[in-house]
């Protein structure tokens, strides 16, 4: 048996391995990414159309878009565009809907409680609570520093 030599090695492991899709999975996710955050945009002019103040017309185009990603994720569209646009469904806010729903969705048959309740953060948990903490810490620094 004859043994490889690192520059052998590495010219197989490159044939071997898939080309990489960089620039077209970087334009998908922008197209997918910029519509989502549009559509945000539409929600946020719309509300200011009806009456609304901008700020809160800021937080209920947030409030419809959270809902909207739950409402997509149950209905398994959200995960179909997320294969597709990759990264582009999971940076907006609609992202973070869909990782509290999907961990729900799939142990939903274990029941509310040990189910869809018990799984429902496990994948969003860690984000809110170092997101908390580093509010918290953020808060302590303002407040001295002002």
């Amino acid at each position: 048996m004859q043994q490889m030599t690192h520059q052998q090695y590495g010219a197989y492991i490159d044939s071997m391995s898939p080309k990489s899709k960089l620039f077209g999975n970087m334009i998908r996710a922008f197209l997918v990414g910029g519509l989502i955050c549009a559509i945000g945009e539409g929600f946020v002019q719309g509300y200011a159309h009806f009456g609304m103040d901008v700020k809160d017309a800021k937080t209920a185009a947030s409030i419809t878009l959270i809902f909207l990603g739950a409402l997509l994720t149950g209905l398994n569209v959200y995960d179909k565009l997320a294969q597709w646009g990759k990264a582009g469904a999971l940076v907006p806010i609609t992202g973070f809907s869909n990782a509290v729903v999907s961990p729900a969705m799939e142990f939903k048959s274990e029941g509310y409680v040990l189910g869809v309740s018990a799984k429902m953060f496990s994948i969003a948990g860690p984000v809110l609570v170092y997101g908390v903490l580093a509010s918290f810490f953020y808060g302590i620094v303002y407040a001295i520093w002002k």
